[in-house]
């Protein structure tokens, strides 16, 4: 089973303020939220997880963006197997 985290979790377990986590996600260096009620969301945590080791890793932006996009890409398959 997959633990979601809430913002105030990804806050302070990335460091970034609200604004900054905001940006990474428009500029595809984090993954965006998923909806978890009419207003809520929130992050699956290995997606944070991996993200940060990639950080400490010293992944370059380009590397980040890429695992961004493989681990959204991953949402919609496992998603996908699911409902099949």
């Amino acid at each position: 089973m997959q633990m979601m985290v809430r913002l105030r979790g990804v806050l302070e377990r990335t460091g970034d303020g609200r604004s900054t986590l905001y940006n990474k996600i428009r500029d595809s260096l984090f993954v965006p939220p998923v909806p978890i009620g009419a207003r809520a969301v929130a992050w699956p945590s290995s997606e944070i997880d991996t993200i940060i080791a990639a950080r400490i890793a010293g992944r370059s932006d380009d590397e980040i963006k890429a695992l961004v996009q493989r681990l959204v890409a991953a949402r919609k398959h496992a998603y996908q197997a699911e409902v099949a």
